[in-house]
């Protein structure tokens, strides 16, 4: 079992301690309906180096692989759906480094161990950048980057096929649509209202559509 602390310091200085496997499964199975929806979105507002976020992609991959195992371009595309889905902050830097890894290492032992030498190089490149993008360092009470800028979260939609549709939202956004309730780091412009008077998030910036194999060229 990992250890639940990394150093007296870090606890002393962010109150770090790691949640173990066994509460982690306990708290998941709660929800466990959603934890097997490979496109049910979760977010993880202290994700440290990734203990909830790694069980949640592994319940999803067990779906991805049981549903679409027998097609490599549908596992690929519903492995992409499941990483998409995942988001994480953490204001320690060597967390969300090492969060990132764990859940890329997922994937491609997963991925490997389904198609071996069949394997395309371009799945786990958009994997890597999807990770980039979703687990970010930042606080997520001031919803804040570590460098002071506000926190953007992309939704990914795969449409038409392959194809992928980004939309980036602001952190504050998302939390004030689903808390109902006003934010100070939240710009007037970044929420809407529909016909029922409900709030709905503004994305800040939208993308062309692309193929999932090459979100990375977003940059």
């Amino acid at each position: 079992m990992a250890a639940q602390v990394k150093s007296k310091q870090r606890v002393e200085e962010h109150g770090e301690v790691f949640t173990n496997e066994r509460e982690v499964n306990a708290m998941l199975d709660m929800v466990k309906q959603e934890t097997e929806r490979i496109d049910s979105r979760f977010l993880e507002p202290a994700c440290g180096d990734g203990n909830f976020l790694s069980e949640v992609l592994r319940r999803k991959l067990a779906v991805v692989t049981e549903r679409y195992g027998k097609s490599q371009l549908e596992y690929e595309r519903y492995t992409f759906v499941a990483v998409s889905s995942i988001y994480g902050v953490d204001i320690l830097q060597d967390n969300v480094e090492e969060c990132r890894e764990r859940l890329y290492g997922i994937v491609k032992d997963t991925y490997e161990q389904q198609f071996k030498d069949d394997c395309r190089p371009e799945v786990l490149d958009s994997i890597r950048y999807l990770l980039s993008k979703n687990i970010l360092c930042g606080d997520a009470l001031t919803l804040t980057t570590s460098d002071g800028k506000p926190i953007v979260f992309p939704e990914w939609s795969l449409v038409m096929g392959s194809k992928v549709k980004r939309r980036d939202f602001t952190f504050a956004a998302l939390l004030n649509v689903s808390t109902d309730m006003p934010t100070l780091d939240m710009a007037a412009d970044e929420i809407d209202l529909d016909e029922m008077g409900k709030r709905i998030p503004k994305p800040i910036k939208e993308y062309p559509m692309t193929s999932f194999l090459e979100v990375a060229k977003y940059e």
